[in-house]
């Protein structure tokens, strides 16, 4: 198992290190596609014929391959952190601008009235009454978008050793050592599952309302069983 966690000195990182770098690469771009796609879902769900063109664009740029955006904004940004996490930001929003959406026009029409009733702006609305309402969609979504970025990250040892554990891949190969190659697998499947967990508890902690695994809601009225011989019990 020492080799196992023996990382290479050229990847100017212990272990732990790499663990720490991957998922700020990865989580920040989640966070980033987050508040960006908040007001456009807003737009989106305001304005409907706005959201096919919007999620067509989105689409798009789900299909450029990230090599591609590596390419275009090297000359910009260089051979950083900066470079892997734009283009995983703008990948999180093909996930998350249609949860939100679909979040969003889930409230029923009552619970808007209500709110406008009670003089609830438009901005106040969609942050008080709408959001939280749509929260399960949304951290749904951010499951999606946070093990997909995750996996992701390391793409970015393509570009000057920015793929984090993903730079244990490159090194496996470099350096005839399969174990690193395992190592980065089970690592970032780990990391994948304990984020998924964490974002289901915080939707738990975000929605009380909502019925826990193993529990079903009790009927409003108890059904009645028939016998063979037709009688009611």
């Amino acid at each position: 198992m020492t080799g196992f966690f023996d990382i290479p000195s050229d990847l100017q990182h212990s272990w732990i290190g790499l663990i720490g770098l991957h998922m700020r690469e990865a989580l920040l771009p989640v966070a980033a596609g987050l508040l960006l796609a908040l007001p456009i879902a807003q737009l989106c769900g305001r304005f409907r014929w706005l959201y096919p063109p919007v999620l067509g664009m989105t689409t798009v740029l789900y299909a450029v391959p990230s090599l591609a955006f590596f390419v275009v904004l090297i000359d910009y940004t260089g051979q950083t952190e900066l470079t892997v996490m734009i283009p995983l930001a703008l990948y999180s929003l093909v996930v998350l601008v249609p949860a939100i959406v679909d979040g969003v026009r889930s409230v029923p029409d009552e619970t808007l009235a209500a709110a406008t009733a009670m003089g609830f702006g438009p901005v106040r609305r969609y942050l008080q009454v709408q959001l939280p309402i749509a929260a399960p969609a949304i951290i749904a979504g951010l499951r999606v978008a946070t093990a997909s970025s995750i996996s992701l990250v390391s793409v970015g040892a393509l570009i000057g050793n920015q793929g984090a554990l993903g730079n244990l891949l490159a090194a496996a190969q470099k350096y005839d050592r399969p174990e690193l190659a395992v190592n980065a697998v089970v690592t970032m499947a780990v990391l994948a599952i304990l984020c998924d967990v964490l974002l289901v508890a915080l939707r738990t902690l975000l929605t009380p309302w909502m019925p826990r695994g193993g529990t079903r809601p009790k009927p409003a009225a108890r059904r009645a069983e028939t016998t063979p011989e037709g009688a009611v019990r």
